[in-house]
Protein backbone atom coordinates (compact mmCIF):
# COMPACT_ATOMS: atom_id res chain seq x y z
CA UNK A 1 0.00 0.00 0.00
CA UNK A 2 1.61 3.24 -1.16
CA UNK A 3 0.16 7.10 -1.09
CA UNK A 4 0.82 8.89 -3.89
CA UNK A 5 1.20 12.53 -3.88
CA UNK A 6 0.23 14.68 -7.20
CA UNK A 7 0.38 18.53 -6.94
CA UNK A 8 2.25 21.11 -5.44
CA UNK A 9 5.49 23.50 -7.14
CA UNK A 10 5.64 27.28 -7.10
CA UNK A 11 3.10 29.86 -6.46
CA UNK A 12 3.44 33.59 -6.00
CA UNK A 13 2.35 35.33 -2.77
CA UNK A 14 -2.05 35.29 -2.88
CA UNK A 15 -1.78 32.65 -5.64
CA UNK A 16 -2.96 29.17 -5.07
CA UNK A 17 -1.95 25.30 -5.60
CA UNK A 18 -4.00 22.10 -5.57
CA UNK A 19 -1.97 19.00 -4.01
CA UNK A 20 -3.46 15.41 -4.10
CA UNK A 21 -3.47 12.25 -2.56
CA UNK A 22 -4.75 8.64 -3.34
CA UNK A 23 -4.47 5.33 -2.02
CA UNK A 24 -2.47 3.08 -4.24
CA UNK A 25 -2.98 -0.98 -3.10
CA UNK A 26 -5.82 -3.16 -1.79
CA UNK A 27 -7.20 -1.58 1.76
CA UNK A 28 -9.81 -2.34 4.19
CA UNK A 29 -10.79 0.85 5.63
CA UNK A 30 -9.61 4.34 6.07
CA UNK A 31 -9.77 5.61 9.63
CA UNK A 32 -8.07 9.46 8.98
CA UNK A 33 -6.18 10.85 5.75
CA UNK A 34 -4.64 14.47 5.68
CA UNK A 35 -2.14 16.69 4.89
CA UNK A 36 1.01 17.36 6.98
CA UNK A 37 4.04 19.66 6.31
CA UNK A 38 7.46 19.95 7.07
CA UNK A 39 9.70 23.48 6.49
CA UNK A 40 13.30 23.59 6.62
CA UNK A 41 14.66 23.42 9.97
CA UNK A 42 10.85 22.86 11.86
CA UNK A 43 9.16 20.33 12.77
CA UNK A 44 6.48 18.17 10.98
CA UNK A 45 3.15 19.93 11.60
CA UNK A 46 -0.34 18.94 10.88
CA UNK A 47 -2.19 20.96 7.83
CA UNK A 48 -5.81 19.39 7.43
CA UNK A 49 -7.02 15.78 8.62
CA UNK A 50 -10.00 14.58 7.70
CA UNK A 51 -11.65 11.60 9.92
CA UNK A 52 -13.20 9.60 7.53
CA UNK A 53 -16.98 9.60 8.09
CA UNK A 54 -16.95 12.66 10.23
CA UNK A 55 -14.80 16.12 10.55
CA UNK A 56 -11.78 17.79 8.99
CA UNK A 57 -9.25 19.76 11.57
CA UNK A 58 -6.91 22.59 10.03
CA UNK A 59 -4.07 24.42 11.53
CA UNK A 60 -5.06 27.65 12.89
CA UNK A 61 -2.45 29.34 10.34
CA UNK A 62 -4.34 27.94 7.29
CA UNK A 63 -8.08 27.92 8.05
CA UNK A 64 -10.17 29.86 5.79
CA UNK A 65 -7.57 29.62 3.23
CA UNK A 66 -6.92 25.79 2.88
CA UNK A 67 -9.76 23.05 2.16
CA UNK A 68 -9.63 19.71 2.10
CA UNK A 69 -11.78 17.39 0.63
CA UNK A 70 -12.15 13.57 0.03
CA UNK A 71 -13.27 11.28 -3.32
CA UNK A 72 -14.86 8.33 -0.66
CA UNK A 73 -15.33 5.79 -3.47
CA UNK A 74 -11.73 6.43 -5.07
CA UNK A 75 -9.90 6.59 -1.80
CA UNK A 76 -8.06 9.98 -2.40
CA UNK A 77 -7.69 13.62 -0.61
CA UNK A 78 -7.20 16.80 -2.06
CA UNK A 79 -5.64 19.90 -0.10
CA UNK A 80 -6.84 23.28 -2.24
CA UNK A 81 -4.69 25.96 -1.07
CA UNK A 82 -5.39 29.73 -1.45
CA UNK A 83 -4.20 32.74 -0.79
CA UNK A 84 -0.77 31.27 -0.01
CA UNK A 85 1.47 32.97 1.87
CA UNK A 86 5.81 32.47 2.09
CA UNK A 87 4.83 30.87 5.41
CA UNK A 88 3.31 28.07 3.50
CA UNK A 89 6.43 26.80 2.09
CA UNK A 90 7.16 23.25 2.81
CA UNK A 91 7.33 19.81 1.59
CA UNK A 92 3.99 18.52 2.24
CA UNK A 93 3.30 14.75 3.18
CA UNK A 94 0.09 12.83 3.00
CA UNK A 95 -0.97 10.68 5.70
CA UNK A 96 -3.13 8.03 6.06
CA UNK A 97 -4.19 5.69 9.19
CA UNK A 98 -5.09 2.47 7.23
CA UNK A 99 -6.30 -0.83 7.35
CA UNK A 100 -4.63 -3.80 5.07
CA UNK A 101 -6.41 -6.86 4.25
CA UNK A 102 -5.40 -9.73 6.61
CA UNK A 103 -4.84 -7.65 9.96
CA UNK A 104 -6.93 -5.73 12.30
CA UNK A 105 -5.25 -2.62 13.55
CA UNK A 106 -4.81 0.82 12.00
CA UNK A 107 -1.09 1.28 10.63
CA UNK A 108 0.31 4.67 9.66
CA UNK A 109 1.09 5.04 5.90
CA UNK A 110 3.15 8.41 4.51
CA UNK A 111 3.65 9.66 0.85
CA UNK A 112 7.50 11.00 -0.08
CA UNK A 113 5.88 14.28 -0.13
CA UNK A 114 5.56 16.97 -2.24
CA UNK A 115 7.50 20.66 -2.25
CA UNK A 116 5.51 23.69 -2.17
CA UNK A 117 7.71 26.87 -2.40
CA UNK A 118 5.67 30.22 -2.36
CA UNK A 119 7.47 33.23 -3.61
CA UNK A 120 7.57 36.64 -1.74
Amino acid sequence: VQLVESGGGLAQTGGSLTLSCAVSGNIMSIKRMGWYRQAPGKQRELVALYNWGGDTTYADSVKGRFTHSRDNAKNTVSLQMNSLKPEDTGVYLCYGSLRTPGTWTWMDFWGKGTQVTVSS
